[in-house]
């Protein structure tokens, strides 16, 4: 005989009751630290100008131009490696245009301490600036000329601002080539590792650094040519954007862009 007893599993009941382990999941999942590091736009700074009160480009040996404009490099600020990102900052970063959400070992190397990092990322820029200098001065076929180029970045890792600091290098020492500005006098911005024979290659998180640049002042952007597409996702109104390959390509850009003469790439 079917028993007339009210059964405490049906109907909404049976819902409220499952939805319990549910949301303690939830609960548990959102307190729990996840394998994620959240980027947001960093600093940008003119290599032609000074940080903390020194030259960031200084050249002995030989005779450099009074610059006028800008070149910024731009960075990205990324959670530290030993920073625990639970499942809310998750969530709020995915729904933000200035913010990116990226595994962690896509960004800091599995199993480094905070330490470990941060000198591996300050000798990377070294390599950086280093491959800078020589790219520039092979450029103008001025490398056995014995000038001497020192760079210096205070509280910058990594090697995205090769290009800027070989850009930087031409205008103090040609500027355009005609006695004018590579800048234009415009500030611009931009981002891209090099290597001594000026290839330009890519570095990630460029949709966060055309915010920087934007925020910044600039309203030109050099872009690895392949990270065209990611630089134009979150693309800041009043930013045009130059894709570029190597270093020569770059210089030939922003001298078209000055002199309203010959094809400017773009995206």
């Amino acid at each position: 005989m079917p028993s007339t007893s009210p059964s405490w599993f049906s109907g909404p009941r049976r819902l409220a009751v499952c939805a319990v382990p549910v949301v303690a999941l939830l609960a548990v999942a959102a307190l729990a630290p996840l394998p994620f590091t959240v980027a947001q736009p960093g600093l940008t700074a003119d290599v032609l100008g000074e940080n903390k009160g020194d030259p960031v480009i200084t050249i002995s040996g030989a005779k450099i131009r009074d610059t006028d404009g800008e070149l910024r490099m731009t960075t990205i600020l990324a959670t530290g490696p030993e920073v625990e990102v639970d499942l809310g900052e998750v969530a709020d970063a995915w729904f933000r245009t200035d913010r990116a959400v990226m595994p962690r070992d896509s960004v800091y190397p599995e199993g480094d301490s905070e330490q470990e990092i941060e000198e591996y990322n300050l000798q990377k820029m070294e390599e950086s600036q280093d491959a800078a200098a020589d790219a520039a001065l092979r450029y103008l076929k001025r490398s056995d000329e014995g000038i001497k180029v020192t760079l210096n970045l205070a509280d910058v890792g990594g090697p995205s601002a090769g290009l800027l600091f070989s850009l930087g290098i031409v205008d103090k020492l040609d500027g355009d080539g005609s006695g004018g500005d590579l800048t234009g006098g415009r500030v611009i911005a931009g981002t891209g590792t090099i290597d001594t024979n000026g290839t330009v290659g890519p570095v990630g998180g460029v949709a966060l650094k055309t915010q920087a640049a934007r925020r910044d002042g600039a309203t030109v952007f050099l872009v690895p040519e392949a990270e065209c597409s990611d630089a134009k996702s979150e693309l800041p109104k009043g930013l045009r954007l130059i894709p570029v390959e190597t270093l020569g390509g770059a210089v030939s850009a922003l001298k078209a862009l000055e002199s309203g003469r010959g094809p400017v790439p773009s995206c």
